[in-house]
């Protein structure tokens, strides 16, 4: 008995130092992240000559924090999936978790020897990063990243052996026949539907089509870690772990509820003035998509809309079209990514949007409106004691825009070193002027939870551009073209058609992904019809933004049936007003060009 009790202590200490090893390594990382843009620009104002090769060590970087991230979130099953287990029935949930494992540590286990290969290619090349460290040091990360994502599916598994079956997977995918390769193909494209609509992880669903097309085509596999090497460690990309972690620094240190206090005083005495704050501060927090907005804020804006009155469902649905509204908006990660893959200037996406964004928040204002005045809600009493206090309180926070808008528009830097000022304030005014937050305490916990999202938001990208890369293999965007040229005539009913097909997307895809896979098959059409390519990006954007909000598993409705412990048909129901508000908001967008190109001509962009 006393060598069992020890023995567990022993595996429990174990596991215990991995996860410590596991948290250091990824808040090390993005601190890492944030000092060597920062040391840029403190050298780059002094004069001197900076840190050898330090923007290349940040892109590797993200490849890193994306694959500790990723395996953060397979350890605490935070992985993001198209769907999940909790709509079959109780006695079959094991089972499907089971299978969605099986497929998932196949995939896991043939994407890390696929990266294997690729990096013992990388390192008889001989490259090398900068300051002498080879390059395939960095790259070897994903191999291990792949391997520990694996292993902590396998452990999630109600019954590990099954799962274990995955690893089989690429010993049969290397020994099947040319000539079976077609049917294996296709029995590997439903199994991955299948498993999908069971609640396998986007990454795995994404990554296996891609790794079954080129096996089929007799490339080799490892052209999709290529890919996703060649997608994390890009210039630009390192903004959107960096701009996540000052969006969770500012959440967690409370500065939604200093700044909800703020409008709540500026605009609590109009009618549906509550309804107006609801939606202007989910608007300043949704950087990087609405997860964060809906699982921080709802539980605080919820209950205040109902107690003013404002009926629960519409509260609900109104805090769920907030959720999406600040997509538009700087520093908007998903407008970031779309300008990096759509080859557009990201400042002229942001001011191409700035209109349409500003119609959107005015959309669901004023059905707010509405709402609060067939309900009587309660409206506060205007104080401009309170205004000025509130205002005064919370004015570190309200500056960051500015810090934002001078950091992307300003010439101070490039978009990553914009990104690490913005952390580094973040960081200064929640840890040491408000003080809500402890170095001690909370910085570790608040880097590893904005660790953890960004790992499982960078992993699905890297594995859809591999998929993306086989897409353009195949000629996709010119048969495409082809097939417009010869049945669509009429620009108005190519964008009415690419509406449809986008809510279609959106409702089934998160956006991140959808833009590394669908951007580079509608921009050449784009092209085809003389739309301004910062006009269909917020075509597209919006269109996302709207998806988030489709049935059947639009991304809001998942979290907010998650948060608010609803039925998925109530909190369509909850929805359906403010959806409906902003479609029509998303076809005036979209055929009304003068709202994105208009900012564009009056600046001369």
């Amino acid at each position: 008995m006393m060598l069992l009790l020890h023995s567990s202590e022993a595996i429990a200490t174990r596991r215990w130092g991995w996860r410590q090893a596991e948290n250091t390594l990824s808040v090390m990382v993005l601190t890492a992240m944030t000092l060597l843009p920062i040391a840029e620009i403190v050298s780059r104002k002094l004069r001197l000559t900076g840190i050898p090769g330090g923007p290349i060590f940040v892109q590797h970087l993200t490849l890193w924090v994306a694959l500790a991230g990723a395996a953060l979130a397979a350890r605490s099953d935070q992985l993001l999936s198209l769907a999940g287990r909790s709509f079959l029935p109780t006695k079959w949930q094991p089972s499907a978790h089971n299978f969605t494992s099986a497929i998932a540590v196949a995939v896991s286990s043939c994407l890390a020897w696929a990266s294997l290969r690729f990096v013992l290619a990388e390192r008889a090349g001989g490259a090398m990063i900068a300051g002498g460290v080879p390059r395939w040091m960095a790259q070897a990360v994903l191999p291990a990243g792949f391997v520990l994502i694996a292993w902590r599916l396998m452990s999630k598994a109600p019954t590990r052996y099954l799962a274990a079956t995955g690893l089989l997977v690429p010993l049969g995918l290397a020994l099947a026949p040319a000539l079976s390769r077609s049917a294996a193909l296709l029995l590997g494209i439903a199994m991955l539907m299948i498993a999908a609509l069971a609640g396998l992880p986007i990454f795995a669903t994404l990554g296996g089509m891609a790794l079954l097309l080129f096996w089929n085509a007799g490339v080799p596999v490892a052209s999709v870690p290529v890919e996703t090497y060649r997608l994390v460690a890009s210039p630009v990309l390192p903004s959107i772990p960096l701009f996540t972690l000052a969006g969770y620094l500012l959440v967690e240190g409370g500065a939604s509820r200093r700044l909800l206090r703020v409008y709540g005083a500026l605009f609590g005495w109009l009618p549906g003035g509550l309804a107006i704050t609801t939606a202007v501060v989910c608007a300043i927090f949704t950087w990087g998509g609405s997860g964060l907005t809906i699982l921080s804020l709802g539980a605080l804006l919820v209950p205040m809309l109902v107690g003013a009155r404002y009926p629960e469902k519409p509260s609900i649905g109104l805090v769920n079209a907030s959720g999406s509204l600040g997509l538009l908006f700087p520093p908007s990660l998903p407008v970031i990514l779309y300008g990096i893959y759509a080859h557009t200037a990201i400042g002229r996406l942001f001011v191409a949007g700035f209109v349409p964004g500003l119609v959107m928040v005015a959309l669901v204002c004023a059905w707010g409106v509405r709402e609060g005045l067939r309900s009587h809600a309660t409206r506060s009493t205007f104080s401009w004691g309170e205004a000025r206090e509130a205002v005064w309180e919370a004015k570190w926070e309200l500056v960051l825009p500015v810090i934002v808008m001078a950091g992307l528009f300003g010439g101070l830097g490039t978009l990553v070193e914009a990104a690490a000022l913005t952390v580094l304030y973040s960081f200064l005014v929640e840890f040491l002027v408000y003080r809500d937050l402890s170095l001690r305490r909370d910085y570790a916990r608040v880097l590893v939870e904005c660790a953890t999202v960004v790992g499982g938001v960078l992993l699905i990208l890297g594995v859809a551009a591999g998929l993306t890369n086989y897409l353009m293999d195949a000629q996709m965007p010119t048969l495409m073209i082809a097939w417009v040229q010869g049945h669509i005539h009429s620009r108005y009913l190519f964008l009415l058609l690419l509406n449809g097909a986008l809510l279609v997307v959106g409702s089934m895809m998160d956006i991140f992904s959808a833009i590394i896979v669908i951007v580079p098959l509608i921009a050449p059409l784009g092209n085809l019809f003389g739309i301004d390519p910062a006009q269909l990006g917020i075509v597209f954007l919006a269109n996302l933004e709207l998806g988030y909000l489709t049935p059947p598993v639009g991304m809001n409705l998942c979290l907010s049936a998650y948060r608010f412990r609803m039925s998925m048909a109530s909190v369509y129901r909850a929805t359906l007003p403010f959806y409906l508000i902003l479609l029509a908001g998303v076809l005036l967008i979209t055929y009304v060009d003068v709202l994105t190109t208009g900012p564009l001509r009056w600046l001369g962009l």
